[in-house]
């Protein structure tokens, strides 16, 4: 067998495949026995139909199976001789048509275009200049979680001496018919919930259920936005039914150290309870400032790294996010079918992002092999705690999901480009300054540019 290998650009070689004569006619011969043995010939006993008969007679058949025999093992054969890590499955082009026609008396000669990962050649990546801004924890951020917690901790009592107000919760069994949609299926609904006032609650429903008590009775009618969350609602006019079974109010709990230590976590009074939470507070914004300089510092990177990627690569990853996106939308209730939708203009955002995340992976592969940076066991047997941790599965539960994946090491790849971006962040040269908010950032960036 002969080969050439031919370079169509960084990503895509042509290797050129010539299967001599000698070993066609082998294989030719041989396939064309075991049909010779196998074959019923009119006019032969079975079994002794000559060569050349049935070379006529199963001229096709033949054929192919010699191809199917010769080609897949040429074709392997060519891309380990030329040492090629191919992407996908090569494309075969036969260009002999005389080789093919008069088997084992010429040559079968063909192509295949194999697709390949770009050579990078790694430029200046440590040292690189970025800049960390901690957003501060102020009191009215603890206040805020405060109240949270303290929302949380609310409880519903029944109002008993006057109907219901703009912030009550009114439980209710609900029917709806669909007005001008006959053959449209009713609702039918019992003990919901509704806040009235609350969000997403419809003016019609709370100005109607506003003064209800226990047992009460109500119908009206309710015209729902085109724009509204709920896609069966939307642009909907229903007539409801509604009958009222309790009113109730909420009622928050005092902020103090009783109800601090209603909490747990150890917390004896109001104060620990605040400085517990700034601290949690201040760990998070760190975190945040550390992941917005390590995607500042790969931005640095990728930018000044420039090579081809594949097109099937691309492609491949743009339909996997494209796919992930109609899944979220169907779970929402959202019809992807919507004709507002813009899906040309989605699909060429979903490709930026997925070229940026391909030439991300591969220069922190690229750079963690520079450094020899590798992951142990140990290292891997930490991420999965920390997955069950995150996920509330037990560590044995996520090993059986990753053992469908590949194994325990098929996280490896990952914890290894993470390590490679620690590495960009520990050897750049970083700058902390004052925290500043996005938005009076991109006003200034406006102002210089006027």
């Amino acid at each position: 067998m002969k080969t050439e290998l031919r370079e169509i650009s960084p990503t895509r070689k042509q290797i050129d495949i010539e299967i001599e004569a000698d070993a066609v006619r082998i294989a030719y011969d041989r396939i064309s026995d075991k049909y010779a043995k196998a074959a019923s010939v009119p006019g032969f006993r079975p079994g002794h139909a000559p060569r050349n008969v049935v070379r006529t007679r199963f001229k096709d058949q033949i054929r192919t199976e010699v191809l199917r025999e010769l080609v897949p093992a040429a074709v392997q054969e060519a891309i380990g001789e030329h040492r090629l890590e191919a992407l996908g499955e090569p494309e075969l082009n036969l260009d002999n048509s005389e080789g093919l026609d008069q088997l084992g008396q010429k040559s079968i000669t063909f192509n295949v275009n194999v697709d390949v990962l770009p050579e990078i050649k790694l430029q200046e990546y440590k040292s690189l200049e970025a800049t960390r801004r901690t957003r501060p924890v102020k009191d009215e951020d603890v206040d805020r979680v405060i109240e949270q917690l303290r929302e949380s901790s609310a409880s519903l009592q029944p109002v008993e001496d006057r109907g219901a107000q703009i912030g009550d919760t009114i439980t209710a069994n609900f029917h709806g018919t669909f007005v001008n949609e006959p053959n449209a299926e009713p609702i039918n609904v019992e003990d919901v919930d509704v806040v009235l006032g609350g969000e997403g609650i419809v003016s019609e429903i709370t100005d109607n259920l506003i003064g209800a008590k226990p047992d009460d009775e109500k119908q009206f009618s309710v015209n729902y936005p085109p724009d509204f969350s709920a896609k069966g609602l939307a642009g909907k006019q229903i007539d409801y039914k509604v009958k009222v079974s309790a009113v109730r109010i909420k009622e928050l709990p005092a902020v103090d150290d009783e109800w601090a230590q209603s909490l747990g976590d150890d917390v004896e009074t109001l104060a620990q309870l605040k400085e517990k939470i700034r601290i949690d507070l201040e760990a998070q914004t760190k975190n945040e400032a550390e992941g917005k300089l390590r995607t500042d510092l790969l931005r640095q990177v990728v930018e000044s790294h420039q090579f081809e990627l594949p097109e099937r690569l691309i492609e491949h990853q743009t339909e996997h996010r494209f796919e992930s996106v109609m899944r979220d939308m169907i779970s929402q209730g959202i019809d992807p079918r919507n004709p507002q939708l813009d899906w040309e203009k989605a699909r060429e955002s979903l490709k930026q992002q997925s070229t940026f995340e391909l030439r991300s992976s591969l220069l922190l592969e690229r750079i963690a092999d520079e450094e020899k940076i590798e992951v142990s066991d140990q290292e891997i047997n930490d991420e999965i705690n920390a997955i069950a941790d995150a996920s509330r599965q037990s560590p044995e539960q996520v090993r059986a999901v990753l053992t469908k994946q590949g194994g325990d090491r098929s996280i490896a790849p990952r914890l290894r480009n993470r390590k490679a971006l620690d590495f960009l962040a520990a050897n750049a040269r970083v700058t902390d300054e004052e925290w500043k908010e996005e938005k009076q950032e991109s006003e200034v960036s406006s102002q210089n540019s006027e």
